[in-house]
């Protein structure tokens, strides 16, 4: 189930958790993040009664004054559609996992063999419930929105406690995130802080510039909410990626990890004709009898680039060539005593 992690790449997750409340939304959800190359589904696993009370309230610009409760209660989904979504998850070969929001939440997972957990951000100083998720010994996916370093480290605390396999993203508890907020710099500020931690990103803006920009920063993850149709009802859609844009975000990953190349400055091996053609050399600007000194204006530096290298001019000059030589030869070793 969890088969597509890996440390040279970046792992990008398809959020689909309170995008359907039936399975053939579901399976088609599943069917075009799997199209589009997307690594992961993720769910969120909640009942309405443990996640919040009746007097908690959204306010958010894509909610407006709302009850949580009743919002929830209507996203909430039962064992058997969690079942029946994670076996299609697993048939279309697309690794699968869930956000759960209490500890009955924990055992609901573990009965369905869930293989990693993540962590949603308002529970990200929840040390009781990280302590518990963290004794499964399944990894870790821990989002941090409205953390502060402080914070983030007395987590990551709590959680080596009791496993130390956990992965860091940077989010933003907005909803949606407005350019001027997203802040990756703070996921590079976790990257420094926890050199031995993959860090990732998890994605509230509109569009696809900050899921690919945060991958060229050095996301090791990136989670971005996914849904059908951008105008469905329910507070997640507009903020969600469709199937076009997820694809534009997995190609313009992929097309990045390839332009990243292994760090190392030398010749790529598509120069291997350019350096022989397109370099410059020292080549002869008028004719020289065999035996005669060459003089600097004997000489040209031109293309192409498998003479004598420009840097050795002064060597040149004074030398003799072997036998005659005419305007535009380019000089070798060879051809000079």
């Amino acid at each position: 189930m969890f088969r597509k992690f890996r440390a040279d790449r970046c792992y990008i997750i398809a959020e689909i958790g309170g995008n359907f409340t039936r399975f053939d939304e579901a399976r088609a959800l599943i069917d075009a993040a799997a199209d589009v190359g997307a690594d992961a589904v993720k769910l969120q696993t909640y009942t309405a009664d443990s996640v919040a009370s009746r007097k908690a309230v959204f306010d958010m610009e894509n909610t407006g004054l709302i009850s949580q409760h009743d919002l929830f209660k209507k996203y909430e989904i039962d064992l058997d559609l969690h079942k029946a979504v994670f076996d299609y998850a697993d048939r279309r070969g697309i690794d699968w996992f869930s956000t759960p929001s209490h500890q009955s939440d924990v055992v609901v997972l573990e009965t369905l063999g869930v293989e990693a957990y993540k962590i949603g951000s308002d529970d990200a100083v929840n040390i009781p419930f990280l302590r518990y998720v963290a004794r499964t010994g399944k990894p870790i996916f821990l989002s941090t929105g409205m953390c502060t370093m402080e914070e983030v480290r007395e987590s990551v605390a709590a959680i080596r406690d009791e496993s130390a396999q956990l992965v860091l993203l940077h989010a933003v508890t907005s909803y949606p995130t407005h350019p001027e907020h997203v802040n990756l710099g703070a996921m590079q500020a976790m990257m420094r802080e926890f050199p031995d931690l993959a860090v990732g990103y998890s994605d509230h803006t509109l569009g696809t510039t900050a899921c690919v920009c945060a991958a060229a920063m050095g996301a090791r993850v990136i989670e971005k909410h996914f849904t059908l149709d951008k105008n469905a009802p329910g507070p997640d859609h507009v903020l969600s990626a469709d199937p076009h844009e997820m694809k534009a975000i997995v190609d313009a990953i992929r097309s990045f990890e390839l332009m990243r190349g292994d760090g190392t400055k030398h010749p790529a091996v598509s120069e291997a004709k350019t350096l022989i053609n397109n370099r410059k050399s020292i080549v002869m600007a008028r004719a020289a009898e065999a035996g005669e000194p060459l003089t600097a204006d004997h000489l040209a530096i031109k293309r192409p680039g498998y003479g004598i290298a420009p840097k050795h001019l002064e060597e040149v000059i004074g030398r003799r060539p072997r036998q005659a030589l005419q305007a535009d030869d380019v000089l070798t070793w060879e051809a000079l005593q």
